[in-house]
């Protein structure tokens, strides 16, 4: 079934491209446009109906159900499923902040509510299905795998390193209620899927295209030599300077795969480009901002110190394996 989408894609793209805009295969142009348009098309097919589907799954896990399991477990299982509940929650670490700081209202442990925001906007639903559209079902998985690994570990350490008189006084001082909600019918599951569907495209539609855009023309006319001479795998650095250069960068996933499977044609090892990826979307220059008016300065700065070499780790291990 996915082969013959693949096929039937790949002839829109051909017959759009080099029948009606006559443009010869081959080209800088044609590949380009070939590029643009084959993965423009995919990529929103696949989000319409992997977003649609975990949208369905999250209604049964409202933020008012997810503070109360989380604040019901043991450390390192609170931490896990943070850590998991991160790949159903908001795409962009900007817009996980608020739930981190529901959760630290909530009286989660803060190692707990450090796994949550480390996962959410690195690993979710986009990320997936971007993933598994344009790399295959065993990087998706990969990735997924290793970014929980991430987030698990590194909540459990700034667990252990009892941080909590680093969170500013005022949070604490926050309670929150605790809301009895109804249980929705499937057809208020439905209708919510829907809504949440429409919602996440509205946001993320416009990162998409700037980031397959920007990505197509990476692919049609950087030239190999010039991406491998800096980051390719005759840098023992590469990985380092690539996470160095994403920090202060902002955007989501779904704007940076596309960038990503771009760099990776051009020879760039997979390694050196996720972990480039997961610094712009895990701990982005904007989410940093945000955190400094829940967390001090030096609980921000271990924070970004344990994201930072734990994602510099992944990146070397991905291009030992891969």
């Amino acid at each position: 079934m996915w082969r013959k989408g693949h096929f039937m894609l790949k002839f829109l793209a051909d017959s759009l491209v080099y029948t009606l805009m006559g443009i010869q295969p081959g080209t800088r142009l044609g590949d380009t446009l070939h590029f643009f348009f084959y993965d423009t098309t995919k990529v929103f097919l696949l989000l319409i109906t992997i977003i649609f589907v975990v949208a369905v799954i999250r209604s049964f896990f409202p933020p008012e159900r997810a503070r109360k399991l989380l604040g019901h477990r043991r450390e390192y299982v609170g931490n896990f499923l943070a850590a998991l509940l991160g790949i159903v929650t908001p795409f962009c670490s900007c817009s996980a902040v608020p739930m981190f700081i529901g959760f630290i209202e909530a009286g989660l442990p803060l190692g707990v509510t450090f796994s949550f925001l480390i996962s959410s906007p690195a690993v979710n639903e986009v990320a997936l299905v971007m993933l598994w559209g344009l790399f295959g079902w065993k990087i998706a998985l990969l990735y997924t795998a290793t970014g929980i690994a991430v987030a698990f570990f590194g909540g459990i350490l700034i667990g252990k390193l009892k941080l909590e008189h680093l969170v500013e006084e005022y949070v604490y001082q926050i309670k929150m209620g605790e809301a009895e909600m109804a249980v929705p019918t499937w057809k208020e599951r439905i209708e919510y899927a829907q809504g949440y569907t429409k919602d996440i495209l509205k946001k993320v539609w416009i990162f998409v295209i700037v980031g397959i855009g920007f990505g197509a023309l990476i692919h049609g006319y950087v030239p190999m030599d010039y991406v491998l001479k800096y980051a390719g795998p005759g840098n023992p650095f590469a990985v380092i300077v690539a996470v160095l250069l994403g920090i202060p960068l902002y955007s989501n996933a779904a704007g940076t795969i596309p960038i990503v499977q771009a760099l990776v044609g051009k020879g760039l090892p997979m390694g050196t480009a996720l972990a480039f990826m997961m610094s712009i979307v895990a701990i982005s220059a904007p989410e940093l901002i945000i955190l400094r008016n829940v967390i001090k300065p030096k609980l921000l700065a271990i924070f970004t110190g344990i994201v930072a070499v734990a994602i510099i780790i992944v990146g070397y291990l991905f291009n030992a394996i891969l």
